[in-house]
């Protein structure tokens, strides 16, 4: 059986997809508006050791596999594909025509590659260390190269779009002014932003709503930029990033809480610390917005220990459904005053990100290397296709914190409506 004939049964014969091979062999319709390249035997190798998603992936990211066309296209055409094993005939077919020793090679992973050994060495999932070293792998990738995928925002979450063709900087603004009016910040109050990446939603807070927040975030260069950035806008008075695990934060009496993209970091079993930490913050009718990834129903595995993303994006992520989580909040003492599903808003958001990672392709490349540029073309163009057939959702989740009397200040009717 020929290589790239072994390679489109893995992949789907039904996707309209071209394959050629180091072997000369070719496969799929002539004229495919997308092909896929098997460069070296080192593809077979990671295929053999890790069939489908990851060994697929570790092919691509080392660059012994080539995409040829629109990666998000590809994607969403394989979006039901994980591992679409051969038959036992098919298998020794394939073994007759490579020869054994691609099956057998032994090849690491990419370097992008989160070592599941070494995190283990740093303590059990979500301890400190090991959620400091999480993050780290992730977000200090570098300033200069999330500025070119992010976008001036430097907002690394879902965004809001009050239209449809409205930008990205237009919809990132909207997404942090929701959050401030559903949090019903007013000039005097005290913010506390866990998880606060570069600073977002804290300068915005201090900008334009007068308003003393404090963010923390895991990730030494986010600190670092949201710091120059506060002091660049002059409001080093009201608004502070500390390089931090929000479980430090000292501070109590907090009027409004934001936690925005963290949850998706904290760990089934860590939730009802995490939000009764949250709680014990607020002072009586404080909010809480909750703004996370979520799974679509509670059927589905919360952590992907062999995933494309727990390994090379997100290390130790768990997905829950949002059922749980405003169980969870229930449990610990808020009442949910609104929620709402944003999940076609990730999708554009992730397009303007991955037309920004295209357009400044050369430049990223030089940045971070190859490797971690293919990392996040896979990601984010796969996410894309996640949030549009609705395998993962964005909640946005509005407790309260009671008072004795059981009121919670919030009014009737919003005076300014929620879209």
């Amino acid at each position: 059986m020929a290589l790239a004939t072994i390679f489109e049964k893995i992949v789907g014969a039904d996707a309209n997809i071209a394959f050629t091979a180091y072997d000369g062999s070719k496969a799929g319709p002539d004229g495919a508006d997308l092909a896929i390249e098997v460069k070296s035997p080192i593809a077979v190798a990671y295929l053999a050791q890790a069939p489908g998603e990851l060994g697929l992936a570790r092919a691509y990211v080392s660059g012994h596999i080539d995409v040829h066309g629109d990666m998000y296209t590809l994607l969403d055409r394989m979006w039901n594909i994980t591992t679409n094993d051969l038959t036992t005939a098919e298998k020794i077919a394939a073994v007759r025509s490579l020869g054994v020793k691609p099956l057998l090679m032994r090849v690491p992973p990419p370097p992008q590659e989160v070592r599941q050994s070494a995190l283990a060495r740093l303590g059990s999932r979500h301890a400190k260390q090991r959620d400091a070293e999480a993050i780290h792998h992730h977000y200090d990738v570098s300033n200069r190269f999330y500025r070119w995928v992010l976008g001036p925002s430097m907002a690394y979450t879902c965004a809001t779009f009050p239209k449809d063709d409205s930008t990205l900087e237009e919809a990132q603004f909207t997404k942090f002014d929701l959050v401030a009016r559903k949090l019903g910040l007013a000039p005097g109050m005290r913010l506390l932003d866990v998880g606060c990446g570069w600073g977002g939603m804290v300068i915005h807070a201090a900008k334009h709503y007068g308003v003393k927040a404090l963010g923390v975030t895991l990730s030494r260069q986010q600190a670092e930029w949201a710091q120059k950035a506060i002091a660049e806008a002059g409001l080093q008075d009201l608004a502070e990033v500390r390089h931090m695990d929000y479980r430090d934060v000292a501070e109590t009496g907090f009027d409004a809480v934001s936690s925005i993209g963290l949850t998706e970091h904290i760990g089934k079993d860590n939730l009802p610390s995490y939000f009764g930490f949250l709680y014990g913050k607020l002072k009586p009718g404080g909010r809480l917005l909750n703004h996370c990834i979520t799974r679509p129903t509670g059927k589905e595995k919360t952590f992907n220990k062999s995933g494309f993303i727990n390994r090379y994006v997100f290390p130790d992520g768990e997905l829950e459904s949002v059922g749980y989580l405003i169980r969870q909040m229930e449990d610990l003492g808020f009442e949910i005053r609104h929620e709402e599903n944003l999940r076609e808003h990730y999708a554009k958001t992730l397009r303007h990100w991955c037309d920004n990672l295209d357009a400044n392709w050369s430049d990223a490349v030089q940045e971070v290397g190859m490797g971690t540029a293919r990392v996040w073309a896979l990601y984010m163009a796969g996410c894309i296709v996640g949030f549009e057939r609705n395998k993962v959702q964005l909640h946005q989740v509005l407790g309260v914190k009671l008072d004795e009397a059981g009121r919670s200040g919030v009014p009737l009717r919003p005076s300014v409506d929620w879209p």
